[in-house]
């Protein structure tokens, strides 16, 4: 009897970045009042913490 080889589920992707393991992020310029401007730069995602998979429930 042949034995079936199972694959394992792909990790759920993170809801924060849609799986890319960063975020966009507004610049701001200014010491005391941190004005933002029109630019955006690229941020490690927080969540995952650029993984890009989300976090398992371990209880």
């Amino acid at each position: 009897m042949a034995t079936r080889k199972t694959t394992k589920p792909k990790p759920a992707r993170c809801p924060d970045c849609d799986g890319r393991g960063e975020t966009a992020e507004t610049v701001r310029v200014g010491a005391r009042k941190g004005r933002a401007t029109d630019d955006r730069q690229a941020a490690l995602c927080l969540t995952c913490l650029g993984t890009g998979e989300a976090q398992a429930d371990e209880e």
